[in-house]
């Protein structure tokens, strides 16, 4: 999971707008394959929005207010749980926090049924 941890803060210090949508799809498929067996409360809501996200970043022009907003939602999330996690509390605090100031809150954003009835996750289980 370091390395999950890693090349996602990389990825954000970088500036996410600098990475390109196929190698934000594979972070956001790692995390999936991660968080798919995880019993920790509140990780399905994580996943849906994973699985969200993971559509936008495949579509030849993601939708930029979409994306912030599931940042904003998964930095949040990903707070929430940090302290139910197994040995990874301030990495993930700190991811967390990271996603959410590289978001956008946005009260209004609708749960994405289909890209959480098929999650991308399934296929790198293989």
């Amino acid at each position: 999971m370091a390395l999950k941890f890693a090349g996602t803060m990389n990825a954000i210090n970088r500036g996410l707008d600098a990475t390109k949508p196929t190698k934000g799809a594979d972070m956001v498929e790692d995390w999936e394959t991660a968080l798919a067996d995880s019993e920790v409360s509140g990780s399905k809501g994580i996943l849906r929005d994973l699985a969200a996200l993971h559509k936008q970043l495949e579509r030849d022009e993601p939708d930029a207010d979409r994306v912030h907003a599931l940042l904003h939602r998964l930095g949040a999330a990903t707070t929430k749980i940090a302290d139910k996690a197994d040995g990874s509390q301030e990495k993930l605090k700190a991811l967390g926090e990271a996603l959410t100031e590289a978001g956008e809150d946005s009260p209004d954003e609708e749960e994405d049924t289909a890209a959480a009835a098929a999650p991308k996750r399934a296929r790198k289980k293989a």
